[in-house]
């Protein structure tokens, strides 16, 4: 899958906050960190003041393209699902990477972590399991 700036422009028409926020508890749900973690990357690289307005394009189009209902690969297939979405992702961090600090990292971390019901203190699951 090659993602473009044609691309980026296209599917930034999908992404808005609410969607965008609604979209991660499905992904959290189905997905799991694979896909939070780094969503949550470009999350936190959007809200960045340093990161240009060319590059915020691309991540809006990236996050645009998760959001998007119908897409190449629909979400809702078991293992396969979230892979075309992970593939728009990756590429936008690949090239968005140098713009990548330790605190967005560690930011996008702590909301997976609470996304995903893990206790961030001491990285155990709040969920408790019997004996």
């Amino acid at each position: 899958m090659k993602f473009t700036a044609d691309d980026a422009e296209r599917y930034s028409r999908h992404y808005d906050e609410p969607r965008f926020r609604q979209k991660l508890k499905q992904v959290a749900a189905t997905a799991g960190s694979k896909v939070l973690y780094p969503a949550l990357q470009l999350y936190y690289l959007l809200q960045a003041k340093e990161v240009p307005v060319k590059a915020k394009t691309l991540i809006i189009g990236a996050l645009g393209y998760l959001i998007l209902p119908a897409d190449l690969v629909p979400d809702f297939i078991p293992a396969l699902g979230f892979t075309d979405d992970l593939t728009a992702i990756m590429i936008a961090l690949r090239t968005l990477g140098h713009y990548l600090t330790p605190e967005i990292s560690s930011r996008a971390k702590e909301h997976t972590n609470r996304l995903l019901g893990r206790n961030t203190d001491n990285n155990t699951s709040k969920q408790h399991t019997t004996t």
